[in-house]
């Protein structure tokens, strides 16, 4: 009977083995020739005539592992009951030489532990038959049934690669799911990121192989980057575009240099592009900050705002409403955050909250600051706020009450700011406050250090009264609240802290004081009052001292304008040398004059 040849992980799991006996490794043939023989049953003579025992009993079987002919690991089932055998001698030639090798290898299996000494083992006198099994392929098979828990684990945590930079190919495997522009951009964003710093590793090494390769790798993932984000993204911009052909120019660029790098072999010539190609990747990180920036705020600010906005219009998030605000307030500061507002109806909500007493003080505060940042005379975009202008009634008259009832001169500062710039938005706004008494409340508050403590307040003040003065109706108005006193207080507005935006806001309280003296002298009441008041020598001081306008120029026009409509109205006010030089030139020569003045001499 011929004895079955078993697999490496069976002959181990099938055999007896002493407690003492190592376990050795498996090893592969060296030898192409003794890959793989006949069955190991019929090699050794165990088959066949030559056996001892009954036809029915099951035959010996081992698995042999060769490397260079030595045996490393024998594996066989229990020996068979039988009486000694003897070897029948034979002579084998060329290929049979494999038999005698196998011959001793049976001879030594079974010497192991559990095996019995043959006295002899008949041996057919036909040749070996081989099997051409490749070596490879048959341990690739045994690997199937054997697992080592802690030898897999190593495995697992090694890297494949020898070059750590070559991980790189496979980074964005997932890739940003269909439609989700941000998270596009931030996954896009860290393959770019990793791009550019490996990048600068390998220029130090002076690999330029890897750097041109890395280079070209790089230019593709920030094209994937700007062709999938312009599919995908909801809007685009001028500022946009220009940023991404930048970013392309340069990508494009450094393959270009790093590819010309390649081909240099004098080592001087190498270091002077070294230099060329740093500086090139730098401006390439730079470029692509820039987008990558630009690109973020804007899915920030429209994602951000409707969010906002939703949290605000359930009562629920009450508690939350104020930082809500105050993050709606830094995201409108540009035109894509106004935009989101207008579309998602945010200026409504703002004034259900300033209408609605049962909101706090600080939500309300809040809410002033968003309207104070979408009305900014500065932003040119926010003038055409359709659903501001349906809504500015109920706005203005909200604020008003603000200003009226603030705790603090902080709620006071953001809602008279807020009044302030819609005053610049729509001159229908200065007609409202008339009619709401607005002199009367902002007047009032100005003697009242807990709201009106800084010159930032008073600057808001001003600005409304400056704005308020083109209105005839005005004058009567602020004679009546004794406001051309508080004005005149305002043209000696001084810095406390000395720091530069303290400065610059008492330059501007100055400024819009003495605009706001020129445009109410028009009528004959204000003049006479301000001239009772002393205030033509005030701005005479203004005009010829520097160190008393803080070196302004813009205040020392607004002080010639006022000091000219005072002058018409009473001329015997001045005396013979300011009218000469302050009222009767032109206001450019008086200007400059003025402006060469290192000190007054008065």
């Amino acid at each position: 009977m011929t004895a079955r040849g078993l697999h490496c992980g069976q002959g181990l799991r099938n055999s007896p083995r002493s407690p003492a006996e190592p376990l050795r490794p498996r090893c592969l043939a060296q030898d192409k020739r003794l890959a793989g023989c006949a069955p190991l049953g019929k090699s050794l003579g165990l088959g066949g005539g030559g056996s001892r025992q009954p036809p029915a009993a099951p035959a010996p079987a081992a698995t042999l592992c060769l490397a260079s002919g030595v045996p490393a690991a024998v594996s066989c089932h229990p020996p068979l009951a039988s009486a000694h055998t003897r070897f029948l001698p034979c002579k084998l030639r060329g290929p049979d030489r494999c038999g005698q090798a196998l011959l001793q290898i049976g001879m030594n299996m079974m010497a192991l532990p559990g095996g019995h000494h043959l006295d002899s083992i008949p041996v057919q006198g036909q040749r070996l038959h081989f099997m051409q099994v490749d070596s490879v392929q048959r341990w690739m098979e045994d690997l199937k049934l054997m697992t080592e828990c802690e030898c897999m684990c190593v495995l697992q945590a090694k890297p494949i690669s020898l070059e750590e930079d070559t991980q790189g190919d496979l980074i964005l495997a997932g890739g940003p799911g269909p439609g989700d522009p941000l998270q596009l951009l931030l996954k896009r964003g860290w393959v770019i990121s990793t791009e550019l710093r490996r990048i600068g590793q390998k220029l130090a090494q002076d690999r330029w192989a890897r750097v041109h390769s890395m280079s070209v790798r790089l230019t593709c993932h920030a094209r994937s980057m700007v062709s999938e984000y312009s599919t995908i993204s909801r809007t685009s911009s001028q500022e946009m575009g220009q940023a991404e052909k930048l970013l392309m120019d340069k990508c494009s660029e450094l393959s270009a240099v790093t590819e010309r790098c390649l081909q240099v072999e004098n080592e001087h010539v190498l270091k002077s592009m070294k230099a060329c190609v740093s500086e090139t990747l730098s401006m390439l990180g730079q470029h692509f900050g820039q987008l990558l920036e630009l690109a973020l705020t804007r899915e920030v600010q429209e994602g951000g705002v409707v969010a906002l906005f939703k949290v605000c219009r359930q009562d629920s998030f009450r508690c939350v409403y104020p930082q809500a605000l105050r993050t709606l307030a830094s995201i409108c500061c540009v035109e894509e955050g106004v935009h989101q507002l207008e579309k998602v109806d945010g200026i409504l909500c703002l004034a259900d909250i300033l209408t609605d007493d049962s909101h706090s003080e600080a939500t309300r505060a809040e809410a002033a600051a968003v309207v104070a940042q979408v009305t900014s005379p500065h932003l040119s975009f926010t003038q055409h706020l359709t659903s501001f202008l349906e809504n500015m009634e109920e706005i203005v008259t909200a604020l008003i009450k603000l200003c009226q009832e603030a705790s603090s001169g902080e709620v006071f500062l953001l809602a008279s700011a807020a009044l302030a710039n819609i005053t610049f938005f729509d001159k229908m706004a200065c007609e409202m406050l008339l009619q709401l008494n607005a002199i009367r409340v902002l007047l009032e508050a100005c003697s009242d250090k807990q709201r009106v403590d800084t010159p930032y307040t008073r600057d808001q003040i001003v600005t409304i009264l400056a704005n308020m003065s083109v209105l005839e109706q005005c004058a009567s108005d602020i004679i009546q609240e004794n406001g051309v006193q508080l004005i005149m207080g305002m043209l000696s507005e001084k810095p406390r802290s000395g720091t530069a935006a303290e400065v610059a806001a008492c330059e501007r309280v100055q400024q819009k004081a003495a605009v706001t003296l020129a445009r109410l002298c028009r009528d004959p009441d204000v003049a006479q009052e301000a001239v009772r008041l002393s205030c033509m020598s005030r701005l005479i001081e203004l005009c010829r001292s520097p160190s008393e306008r803080n070196s302004s120029d813009a205040v020392l026009v607004a002080c010639l304008a006022a000091l000219r409509r005072l002058a018409g109205v009473c001329p015997e006010g001045l005396q013979d040398s300011d009218f000469q030089q302050l009222v009767q030139p032109r206001l450019v020569d008086s200007f400059l004059l003025c402006s060469n003045m290192e000190e007054s001499f008065v």
